[in-house]
């Protein structure tokens, strides 16, 4: 049997050649790259250009995605292919017109919040949820025009259902779990997973000990069962993977993902005080090699061959398909 295509949908490493051997290694055959937390336009830009700096000396290992056709093209020539998405608003700034703009440049994920209220929805770290706002409206009507998908991973429980419900198209929470196993902050009610499903989206499985049952020392099986569970709740088409690896990352960035521009104190977010830095990855997963652990974890909590091809990455293929482009008329 061919092998499924692979594809993990949320990954912020402090990437290098070394880096993006390992995804060969482990037949990654495209990723979701964050280029923005807090950057603005002009800072964004600045990160498209380190990227297609790579393209041009790795050629041979990766280069940029646009389509669920250049998945395929990549598993074809032994490539991964890089699709660019961005955790906060920050790069469109108030300017709807940039939407647009970042597609052109290759975006294909926007958060509408990081944890914070932004002027589009609330992030999951805020006392009070008033919902997408005025502009978040209007930008999630531009985003599903052009074929810019709508990523709810940081946001607050109501600005998430409305995103669901009133999105035109899919949206996707590219790096989460959820809550029932685990009730971190980030992590996602049944009634959320519910409701993206029902609503032809997608979940993508975080590997980040923050958002894992007994952090660090979740087990494999307990990550798989939970998965299977998620399963029978959404369907096993509407679930894949978002790791959220932030392999080889300084601890200081931990505090700009956290901190930004936005306060002069250090905000610790899922960290504690004596815990404020990147916390050890599961024994299961520590880079783009382990992505088979993954997948033999997986069968043997009874996932059928098919089931465990969606997950690892034939769902989100069927999505990327769907949502990359302009809307149909």
């Amino acid at each position: 049997m061919a092998r499924s295509h692979r594809i993990d949908c949320l990954q912020f490493a402090n990437w290098s050649e070394e880096i993006f051997q390992q995804m060969r290694s482990g037949n990654v055959d495209a990723v979701h790259a964050t280029i923005a937390y807090h950057g603005n336009f002009r800072e964004t830009v600045l990160a498209i250009e380190q990227w297609n700096s790579w393209f041009e000396r790795f050629p041979d290992l990766i280069f940029a995605g646009r389509t669920g056709d250049d998945v395929r093209r990549a598993r074809e020539n032994g490539r991964t292919a890089i699709f660019f998405g961005f955790q906060n608003p920050s790069p469109i700034e108030d300017d709807i017109g940039l939407v647009e703009i970042c597609h052109t440049l290759g975006v294909r994920f926007m958060q509408l919040s990081y944890n914070n209220q932004s002027l589009l929805a609330t992030g999951c770290y805020e006392a009070q949820d008033p919902g997408v706002t005025r502009m978040g409206r209007q930008v999630i009507v531009e985003m599903n025009r052009v074929g810019m998908v709508v990523d709810m991973s940081h946001s607050a429980e109501r600005s998430t259902l409305e995103a669901i419900e009133f999105s035109t198209r899919p949206i996707a929470i590219t790096h989460a779990n959820p809550a029932a196993w685990h009730p971190a902050l980030r992590n996602k009610s049944d009634d959320v997973l519910r409701a993206l499903s029902q609503a032809g989206g997608m979940l993508g499985f975080s590997f980040y000990p923050h958002h894992l049952k007994d952090k660090s020392d979740c087990t494999l099986s307990n990550f798989c069962e939970m998965v299977a569970r998620t399963a029978d709740l959404m369907g096993p088409e509407s679930i894949g993977i978002g790791s959220d690896l932030c392999q080889n990352q300084p601890n200081s960035i931990v505090e700009w993902m956290r901190v930004g521009r936005w306060t002069k104190q250090i905000d610790y977010g899922e960290g504690s005080r004596d815990d404020a830095g990147f916390p050890p990855m599961p024994s299961w997963f520590n880079d783009n090699r382990d992505f088979d652990t993954v997948e033999d974890g997986l069968r043997a909590v009874g996932l059928s061959d098919k089931e465990v091809a969606g997950v690892m990455g034939e769902n989100w293929l069927r999505f990327y398909d769907k949502n990359f482009g302009p809307a149909a008329d």
